[in-house]
């Protein structure tokens, strides 16, 4: 197993425990040891030969061990022994609002409910309220929640997050008495795919807030109303027409405890925890509520105050994962975060000459709305005749109208570019001649999915060690929430990149967001030069670029780590150096 392989079994390991019993402190060993095997730089198999498993945090003796099974034999009797004293159905169980594994244990221990078919015929019934620790509300949030998962599964991308969260928000701006309002949780975050969206708000008045949030036009269904909380289905229309639908809570507190809040709801829990324990070494409580002392609070009116109280500097939310944040902040050694206003340009691009909606006129035109210096048109290669590539001859005829246009811009470039397909055995879909025709290469797979890992890291790696591929497109070729990438050992991928100079995109698709943030931490710390890429097939799709800006900061990374924040004159000299080898 590889790390992501062995970091994905000890957390559920650690679920599997508390849905035994176990005591927390041995659920949490397991977890913590996941998230430190799953952020390594370098790969397990090597950190294991090199006997440095004890080195990492939170793996001590008896952990060791197991992770060295795990991963050299593919099997741990311990944990298919754990799996096959666990019910599947629990696991889904865990899915519903309110349902932790203390409840699904409990629900399993008296009743023998073991999966949702049997949950939901228990509540029906009326079995359930009757229980210590439940009661006639919470059988009927298990009721909604139940249904809430059938109907909408339990987890959108960013993108769609967003476009409800931005409906909710303009519509609750409109609302009288509020003072400060903010979208806190995984979306504030910036995570590739949220389950629910958290609004925190601050009023002097609660009550008429509460009462306007739960009548808004984007409410399907009214999961709780309360003084102080309120939780709905919200549902909105995408650009396409089809409906999004997310769970959406609303929280209000006072103006004083605003920044505390806001803190505690962005989350991570795993960061929450990390700060909570340094205020105890500083003699002080951390809460959502306050920041206090034995004797009094400590006053803070942003969220940077803090931190500033912790001697921190400011953890921009994107990094709050517990990743070695606090540590930098305390060392002022944070790094300054990349913005969009950094971009330059980008390079992943269709227009009409393949699969793409818009001319090569009109994406310039949108590009140098944005403030972009230069575009690059990476149109598809002839193998893949579904997205109309190009053949050799209409590459030149597309050379020919791009040179057209350069002639008549001032102050900005289209550059041409092409993604060529990766091709079963690792070669390159055009020849070497047609390659060096453009002025850069985007190589990407789009076949062969079903390779072995062994077959596609090779592949990927013969592809980038070709001086004429300039970047490796979409990494994994993963759509969020609809397919999984192809098997490749991304770690063997980025140091073949680092060898050789080879750029890798982030692409800023939100149906793809790959390379992910983990890996874009392993890239930079070999040196590799990452871009932030749209895979536009529109105009407006452009704008994808602001979704990667939002990867690459999760990811640690500053303006210099990315080639697309260079000037036009200095990404022409690069790429003609790049031809020139």
């Amino acid at each position: 197993m590889d790390k992501a392989q062995v970091a994905a079994v000890l957390e559920e390991i650690a679920t599997l425990l508390e849905l035994q019993g176990e005591n927390s402190f041995r659920c949490n060993a397991y977890a913590r040891a996941g998230r430190s095997i799953a952020q390594l730089e370098q790969s397990l198999a090597d950190v294991i030969a090199a006997d440095q498993l004890g080195e990492i945090p939170g793996v001590g003796e008896t952990l060791r061990g197991k992770i060295t099974e795990l991963a050299t034999t593919d099997h741990l009797p311990f944990y298919e022994d754990l799996k096959a004293k666990t019910p599947p159905g629990l696991l889904t169980m865990l899915r519903l609002p309110s349902m932790g594994p203390k409840k699904v244990k409990a629900l399993y221990d008296i009743l023998g409910i073991d999966d949702l078919d049997k949950l939901k015929k228990a509540c029906e019934e009326d079995k359930i309220a009757g229980l210590k620790g439940f009661g006639a509300k919470t059988q009927e949030k298990i009721l909604e929640g139940i249904a809430f998962i059938g109907e909408v599964g339990e987890r959108v991308r960013i993108d769609q997050a967003q476009l409800v969260a931005r409906e909710l928000v303009a519509a609750l701006q409109k609302v009288a008495g509020i003072r400060r309002l903010e979208v806190c949780g995984s979306l504030r975050r910036r995570k590739e795919v949220v389950k629910d969206i958290d609004i925190l708000v601050s009023a002097d008045d609660a009550k008429p807030i509460m009462t306007a949030f739960v009548k808004l036009p984007q409410v399907q269904k009214i999961v709780a109303h309360g003084e102080t909380k309120s939780s709905i289905v919200a549902a909105v229309l995408d650009e396409a027409g089809h409906r999004v639908m997310m769970n959406a809570d609303l929280r209000v507190v006072t103006d004083a405890q605003y920044p505390f809040a806001q803190a505690y709801f962005t989350g991570s829990k795993e960061h929450n925890v990390a700060m909570r324990q340094r205020a105890i070494q500083y003699g002080l409580k951390l809460n959502e509520y306050e920041l206090a002392g034995p004797k009094k609070s400590i006053p803070c009116k942003e969220e940077a105050d803090i931190y500033k109280a912790l001697d921190l500097d400011y953890v921009p939310p994107e990094l709050r994962e517990e990743t070695g944040e606090i540590a930098a902040a305390a060392k002022h050694q944070l790094p300054n975060l990349v913005e969009t206003k950094d971009l330059t340009g980008c390079f992943h691009n269709h227009t009409t000459w393949s699969d793409g909606k818009a001319s090569l006129e009109q994406m310039a035109q949108a590009a140098r709305k944005l403030g972009f210096k230069y575009l690059g048109i990476a149109d598809h290669s002839p193998s893949l005749t579904v997205a109309n590539g190009l053949t050799p001859e209409r590459v030149k005829q597309q050379h020919k109208e791009i040179d057209d246009l350069n002639k008549k811009s001032r102050g900005f470039r289209l550059f041409k570019g092409t993604e060529c397909d990766i091709l079963a055995d690792g070669s390159l879909d055009y020849s070497d001649k047609v390659l060096e025709s453009f002025d850069y290469v985007v190589a990407s797979v789009h076949s062969h999915f079903n390779q072995t890992e062994a077959e596609t890291t090779q592949r990927v790696i013969k592809a980038i060690s070709n001086p004429r591929v300039t970047m490796l497109g979409h990494a994994t070729g993963r759509l969020l929430l609809r397919r999984e990438g192809y098997k490749v050992d991304l770690g063997a991928v980025i140091r073949a990149a680092a060898e050789h100079g080879t750029m890798i995109e982030i692409n800023a698709n939100p149906y793809r967001l790959d390379l992910d943030w983990i890996h874009c931490k392993r890239a930079k710390a070999l040196g590799v030069k990452l871009v932030i890429n749209p895979d536009a097939h529109a105009a407006d799709e452009l704008a994808y670029t602001d979704y990667g800006v939002d990867v690459a900061r999760r990811g640690w990374l500053e303006k210099d780590d990315l080639f697309n924040t260079a000037s036009l004159a200095q990404v022409t000299k690069e790429l003609e150096a790049r031809r020139a080898r």
